[in-house]
């Protein structure tokens, strides 16, 4: 069946075969990229989920080039992984705003932008409930990457919004520009969070107890609720990898 099929693919090993074919028909990344995603991934593997997947990767520099974005802001850093991948996508006259919480991992993202001598990016470090509203950009971003901590998708949905209005000095986010906003899904609990969902046996640590009802939950079905009901985004709930929202301002 075409049609809203509820299974892509037969069985796992059929999946993963066919996503390697198309990641390998796909336009590619630069190597320097594969290795750093790989290093951080034999390196950091408590951390390194929190990186894009470099299937998305590719998705998400094919996305940024046909959308003629040159200005992303991205509210998550991390280590610096997915800023390689814009600052590659818009090219060196392009301009990348980064936003990090955690200082060990803003530091070492600059680090690493400047090891493959990236110029084009700048990580701002602190809570994005306080660096996003904050923001007072010359030009508006063309793109905003939601991919930070998940309690917060709701406020930064809304702080975005609020700072994109109509005629607003430094608006955040231009007419027809991109929000995207990562893990939307998480784990399919958003949609999902009944015993069918075999992640309810996972065990997320004991940080994260019953973790298909936590506040990251409750806050990323806010998120979509919110950018569901905004007369002034277009949305589409892509449905792979752990979700991915995309939603375009309208004037």
């Amino acid at each position: 069946m075409k049609e809203d099929s509820p299974v892509l693919y037969p069985n796992e090993k059929v999946g993963e075969r066919v996503c390697s074919y198309a990641k390998a028909h796909t336009t590619g990344i630069p190597q320097y990229i594969h290795e750093y995603h790989e290093h951080i991934r034999q390196t950091m593997p408590e951390t390194s989920m929190y990186m894009v997947s470099l299937s998305q990767a590719q998705a998400l520099s094919f996305l940024t080039r046909t959308f003629g974005a040159t200005r992303i802001l991205e509210v998550g850093v991390y280590v610096g992984l997915s800023c390689l991948v814009w600052s590659h996508a818009v090219g060196p006259e392009g301009k990348i705003t980064g936003l990090e919480f955690d200082s060990a991992f803003a530091d070492q993202a600059r680090e690493t932008l400047q090891k493959y001598g990236v110029d084009n990016v700048e990580v701002i470090t602190g809570d994005a409930l306080q660096t996003l509203p904050a923001l007072a950009p010359s030009e508006p971003y063309d793109m905003v990457f939601i991919d930070a901590q998940k309690s917060g998708y709701p406020h930064y949905l809304k702080q975005i919004l609020e700072g994109s209005k109509p005629g607003a000095p430094n608006r955040i986010l231009r007419k027809g520009g991109l929000i995207v906003a990562d893990n939307i899904l998480r784990c399919g609990f958003v949609a999902d969070d009944s015993e069918d969902n075999p992640w309810r046996k996972h065990d997320f640590g004991p940080h994260r107890p019953e973790y298909w009802k936590s506040d990251d939950i409750k806050a990323l079905k806010a998120y979509n609720e919110l950018a569901t009901a905004e007369e002034r985004l277009e949305n589409w709930l892509c449905p792979l990898w752990d979700g991915v929202s995309m939603s375009r301002l309208l004037d």
